[in-house]
């Protein structure tokens, strides 16, 4: 990935005449694009780490796998948030890790733990860096240096059962990876978050990931049979069957533990046979509630799309407003929704069939296959958009939660309120952009995206209006986050999601198995 912007140069996109007409019209911002910082013209701040410490992980690992350069450090300083962006714009002296270190056994993640707690050194586990909650910063804290453990070599296919449909993975194997391992023995996952293309099988397990197939598939967690994991006292083999009753299950404690509690080294997964059809189709509905409305009773009812999606009014304006048609035909107005079916053929025809009608009987109307298409194609190049955003002078970012269905209107007026007002208070309007992506049949999650013009310190502008968001989601009963995880970011409000006990038994777990507390420091537990 770039060092200072997502994915892929190769894949940047220009903004079109559309979208900066939009900017232009709805924030003042004129797309001027500023000049850029060259990876050579970056200063970070000089490695803390010693000649005898490296030359010890260089015993543990071989000196090849251990380096403090500065190309090698500045894209592990941090990972892909807006903030994150912004700070690769410095000028001034960057933050980065003192070292990176790529074991490649489980015996050398433990002897690389074990030496770092001895010697007071902070270990940040790294996968795909796509990290959006400051999950990957290099937070040093009260230690002598930090280090990124970089888990790329852990990069195989370890065991296939076909007959019981499981899969184990190594922590660095990346989406796309995963899909051609598991494609060769004529299996698939099925998890196709937005950082798909560059994320990790430990980063999903380790953050909670959920994948816009999740109507289908099921968020990661779900998909989780074992986990693998070091910790700087020993090694834990989480996952024995299919389900037990043999106490608290583990596995949901360190799913999610965001790097704090331990290393992922490999996944046991459930997996499901390649599709043998694809089924597509969009709707448009009259507003967002009614949309809200229909895909609740598909989801209530069992129906099984493995996507379904939709967008508010403001999401589907701008899309209108930069595109020139949808589904083969002019529309306006109303909120676009995306479904689409995966299965064998009957299986898929009979899901496609059933939501079709639930769709039909909530007033929605069919715009055809196209748009659904168009969307899966284009799906995982929404951060490169953002890229272009933020060069030609606008904010950019997103921000998750989800709720109960009855509570689902009320949140997402508090949360756009609470970030219009506040980023009108810095001087410009915002453009608050809201779809549905995962359903459950108690609730969804709501996923915004906040397009406004940079004013001021745009570091502190994004800061004030995410604490905004942030305090009006706790305070009107949302999840502080529902899929991009804790992190750095999120941290000073997780005492809220689960009340001072629960953080006492996190600190507690913590202690027990980070003694020295290594791991991740200044991540998710209070």
């Amino acid at each position: 990935m770039k060092w200072d912007a997502w994915g892929d140069p190769a894949a940047a996109k220009p903004l079109s005449e559309g979208l900066k007409g939009l900017l232009k019209q709805a924030l003042g911002v004129e797309a001027d694009e500023a000049p850029q910082l060259t990876a050579a013209e970056v200063r970070l701040r000089p490695s803390a780490i010693s000649e005898r410490d490296l030359d010890a992980l260089a015993v543990l690992v071989g000196a090849a796998y251990v380096s403090v350069l500065d190309g090698d450090r500045l894209p592990r300083a941090g990972g892909k948030s807006t903030p994150d962006l912004l700070r690769r714009k410095d000028t001034g002296e960057q933050d980065a890790p003192d070292a990176v270190v790529l074991p490649g056994t489980e015996d050398e993640v433990a002897e690389i733990l074990r030496y770092c707690a001895e010697h007071a050194i902070a270990v940040v586990p790294f996968g795909g860096g796509t990290s959006v909650v400051g999950g990957v910063d290099p937070i040093r804290g009260q230690f002598q240096a930090v280090i990124s453990l970089d888990l790329r070599r852990f990069d195989r296919l370890e065991s296939i059962d076909v007959i019981s449909g499981e899969a184990v993975l190594g922590a660095g194997v990346t989406g796309p990876e995963a899909e051609r391992l598991l494609g060769e023995h004529g299996f698939s996952l099925g998890h196709f978050p937005q950082s798909f293309q560059f994320a990790t099988i430990g980063g999903f397990a380790a953050t909670r990931s959920s994948g816009q197939a999740s109507a289908g598939y099921g968020r990661f967690d779900d998909m989780i049979a074992g986990l693998r994991v070091i910790t700087p006292v020993g090694l834990l083999d989480l996952g024995r069957a299919p389900a037990s009753a043999a106490g608290p299950d583990l596995r949901e404690l360190f799913a999610g533990s965001e790097g704090t509690l331990g290393v992922i080294t490999s996944v046991r997964l459930h997996v499901h046979a390649v599709a043998e059809a694809t089924h597509y189709e969009a709707w448009t509905f009259e507003d967002f509630a009614a949309g809200a409305t229909a895909l609740r009773a598909v989801e209530q009812q069992g129906a099984g799309p493995t996507v379904m999606r939709l967008s508010d009014e403001m999401e589907t304006g701008v899309n209108l407003a930069t595109t020139d048609k949808i589904g083969g035909e002019q529309i306006t107005g109303g909120c676009l929704a995306i479904t689409t079916f995966e299965g064998t053929v009957e299986h898929a025809a009979a899901r496609h069939d059933e939501t079709r009608a639930v769709l039909l009987a909530h007033g929605g109307r069919s715009l055809g296959a196209e748009p659904a298409q168009a969307w899966e194609q284009g799906r995982f190049g929404a951060p490169y958009l953002r890229d272009g955003l933020l060069a030609a002078g606008a904010l950019c970012e997103t921000l998750e939660t989800a709720t109960t269905w009855a509570n689902l209107h009320h949140l997402k007026a508090a949360v756009t309120t609470a970030l219009v007002d506040t980023l009108a208070e810095t001087g410009t309007p915002a453009l608050v952009m809201c779809h549905i992506s995962h359903v459950y049949p108690t609730g969804a999650s709501l996923y915004f995206t906040v397009v406004a013009g940079q004013r001021g310190d745009v570091l502190e502008q994004w800061d004030k209006a995410k604490t905004a968001a942030m305090d009006a989601i706790v305070g009107n009963g949302g999840t502080i986050t529902h899929h991009h995880a804790v992190g750095a970011d999120h941290k000073d409000w997780m005492a809220s999601e689960i009340g001072d006990l629960g953080a006492t038994i996190l600190r507690a777990v913590k202690n027990t198995v980070d003694p020295a507390g290594i791991l991740n420091p200044g991540k998710l537990i209070p």
